[in-house]
């Protein structure tokens, strides 16, 4: 079988979105060769324990790391995944290789499909609302403007998340954009949670597909299906991350926006009780790698002349889900 005949694997996990955007790059690809597409299935350790918190259940990569194995060990040929839930920490022999463009970026406040809703934001909750999210980084942005509200740790898929909201086991819930547009979730009513209220993720909203450092055609291949803003905003996002230290799921926040005069990076840390804030914000100058991952440097270390360090110290082990 020739180059050219061979299959094109995609890992990826099975859950409902994970699977969206498998298909999504699998479009894509289709659209710029002839090769023929497979859909791998990767089970993680996330989706293998549905009980415990995930904060238990080691340190970075628990929606990942197997995904990058099975493109290690070679039962795929690229991986797909979030990419706000992909290790800023380079996995020796991968490398990130496409960045499609990207989708909604910002959270939003989910009110249940049954209730009678007369006002759509978080200043409009009741005293004590229950807010499901199993996000150290939203809980901390949410405690910030509401400090009285009981924000409650929530586990599974959206579709999982969204059935216990309507029974009543929470007043709402704070789930990705990306994610319910993406799966078609729409007689839920919501707001967005927009900066300067609740920055996203790093990497929220976008898609990150790896391939094997050594793969030189995969590379060339999945660089025609990038999206050149998308993977340069990424890029000065991640960097951020990796230089503070913080992991995927650590209580910061990242915008990746255009004024007029050009493309801005602003992020914020906070405390895990919301109490403290910090944040800093700058232009990227110039659209190249290294610019956009000399923004990211330049940030990390404005936020830690204002104590990044002290506020994150207690997040560096542990991980907490911040998908859907």
């Amino acid at each position: 079988m020739t180059t050219d005949e061979q299959p094109i694997r995609i890992g990826t996990r099975a859950s409902q979105l994970a699977l969206w955007q498998a298909h999504y790059v699998s479009d894509l690809l289709k659209s710029v060769t002839m090769r023929p597409i497979e859909i791998v299935h990767i089970s993680t350790t996330g989706d293998q324990q549905q009980t415990q918190p995930l904060h238990q259940l080691g340190n970075v990569g628990v929606f990942t790391r197997e995904v990058q194995l099975a493109l290690l060990d070679g039962r795929a040929d690229i991986a797909v995944h979030s990419l706000k839930d992909l290790p800023t920490i380079t996995t020796p022999g991968l490398v990130l290789a496409g960045v499609p463009v990207r989708g909604p970026m910002f959270d939003c406040l989910v009110f249940p499909s049954t209730g009678d809703v007369t006002t759509l934001a978080l200043d409009s909750l009741q005293k004590r609302a229950r807010v499901g999210t199993g996000s150290l980084r939203r809980k901390a942005q949410l405690l910030f403007h509401r400090p009285d509200l009981d924000v409650l740790p929530i586990r599974g898929n959206v579709d999982t998340r969204l059935k216990k909201l309507d029974a009543g086991e929470y007043d709402v819930l704070v789930l990705a954009a990306a994610g319910l547009h993406r799966l078609g979730f729409a007689k839920w009513p919501r707001v967005e949670l927009q900066p300067p209220m609740v920055y996203p993720a790093v990497g929220q909203g976008a898609v990150g597909i790896e391939c094997r450092e050594d793969d030189q055609s995969l590379r060339d291949l999945l660089r025609t299906i990038t999206d050149g803003p998308t993977f340069h905003s990424v890029l000065a996002e991640r960097q951020l991350l990796n230089e503070l230290e913080a992991g995927c799921h650590a209580p910061v926040g990242c915008w990746s926006h255009f004024e007029k005069d050009g493309q801005h990076l602003d992020a914020v840390v906070l405390s895990l009780d919301g109490r403290e804030r910090i944040s800093a914000s700058a232009p990227i100058n110039g659209d190249r790698e290294k610019a956009a991952e000399e923004l990211g440097r330049r940030l990390a270390e404005q936020l830690r002349e204002q104590g990044a360090d002290r506020l994150l110290e207690s997040t560096r082990s542990p991980s907490s889900d911040d998908s859907n």
